[in-house]
């Protein structure tokens, strides 16, 4: 599994118009699942999601965890992120989770997530969706389990 984490400030995504997930200080993450992925690389991924530290301390440094500031996540599923780029000017999607195992994987990371930590939104699985972000930093990694 892959997520890109984005630092933010606050974050949203509209299904249609309609609000369907928001946070506020915390975490991004766009994710994407792959055809080999399973429920324990969701569970390594969640934990990086978590506990990445990539939040300030008092002197400035990334030294803080989304735990640790007790912020929000909002998880919104990108299948884009599991294509492959490496070669032509048309990304490859063989590398994909088919839908069913993708939305399976994606449920039970946000299921998990729920568990763990207080604050969790979602997208919607599958949706046209539009994310809006205050992007803090700007701070941006790929994570990958």
């Amino acid at each position: 599994m892959k997520a890109l984490i984005q630092r933010v400030r606050q974050a949203r995504v509209e299904v249609a118009g309609e609000v369907v997930g928001a946070i506020d200080q915390g975490l991004l993450a766009l994710v994407g699942v792959e055809r080999e992925d399973d429920p324990t690389r969701a569970d390594k991924l969640l934990h990086k999601l978590l506990n990445y530290r990539v939040f300030s301390d008092d002197q400035h440094r990334m030294n803080r965890s989304l735990q640790d500031i007790g912020g929000g996540l909002l998880l919104v599923s990108q299948f884009t992120l599991a294509a492959d780029t490496r070669s032509g000017l048309r990304p490859s999607f063989s590398s994909a989770a088919p839908p069913a195992h993708g939305e399976a994987l994606y449920d039970y990371l946000l299921a998990q997530a729920r568990q763990r930590h207080p604050q969790v939104a979602c997208g919607r699985f599958g949706a046209d969706m539009q994310v809006h972000l205050i992007n803090d930093g700007p701070v941006t990694f790929l994570l990958e389990s």
